[in-house]
């Protein structure tokens, strides 16, 4: 039908949508009708740069320290209802960094963690609605990623709790589905993307020629929350342009 993607009057929460891919959903929602509130790191939405990938235009903010179960605890209810639920919220620890405990246990609190703790506090409410939530983890889940391994362990965690959730909350009338980026243009990606010989290699190996854009992935994200997925449950989307071929 013509209004598949039609989500006005849905209320949409994406946690990590300040900026890059989650800014790209969080707008996509936004042009399509919804009420769309994000999450950030930041004390306000004026202390994003649009320079890096940031448009908050339209869109509510609060400040969360996803890292932080506490913080994930406190964090204020925004929404009488929550039709969908996307966790977007991802670090990295680059320079071997990871192989610290440091940054090891940092970068699994953000991208593993607090994918469960967001889940469940809103669980209530997205059972009520029959809503959907989308995890965004990567194709680094899929194979190793030289120099991260927490990066790579998180994010095969969150591919792996995509099906688990899947699982557990159909029953609920909750649908729980992923999607996993290749190379996508953000600020955290800008070790390659920002430096000609890395990007040059890394393009030669992508089919499709080119990076990906918040654009692209927000396109699968409306699929999977939209009734055009509505028998699709527990499945992670790779959208790499072919890169994992």
């Amino acid at each position: 039908m013509a209004g598949d993607t039609d989500f006005s009057g849905k209320q949409v929460l994406v946690v990590g949508g300040s900026s890059g891919i989650g800014n790209g959903i969080a707008q996509a929602f936004r042009q399509r009708g919804a009420e769309v509130q994000v999450w950030g790191t930041r004390a306000s939405a004026a202390d994003y740069d649009p320079a890096d990938g940031s448009d908050l235009t339209g869109l509510g903010y609060s400040c969360v320290d996803v890292g932080d179960p506490d913080a994930i605890a406190a964090a204020p209810q925004q929404f009488a209802r929550l039709d969908v639920l996307v966790l977007c919220q991802g670090t990295v620890v680059y320079k071997r960094g990871e192989f610290a405990r440091e940054g090891w246990d940092r970068v699994m609190a953000v991208n593993l963690d607090s994918l469960m703790h967001c889940a469940t506090k809103f669980e209530d409410l997205l059972a009520a609605a029959r809503g959907s939530v989308i995890i965004v983890s990567s194709i680094s889940g899929l194979k190793a990623n030289i120099g991260n391994p927490a990066y790579a362990a998180s994010k095969a965690g969150a591919i792996s709790l995509t099906k688990t959730l899947g699982q557990a909350w159909a029953p609920l009338g909750i649908r729980v589905n992923g999607l996993a980026p290749g190379l996508v243009d953000t600020k955290l990606t800008k070790v390659t993307t920002q430096h000609p010989d890395r990007l040059a290699g890394a393009l030669a190996r992508i089919p499709d020629g080119r990076m990906g854009t918040p654009e692209d992935m927000a396109g699968t994200a409306i699929f999977l929350a939209s009734p055009l997925a509505s028998y699709v449950t527990g499945h992670t989307v790779i959208v790499d342009g072919g890169l994992s071929l």
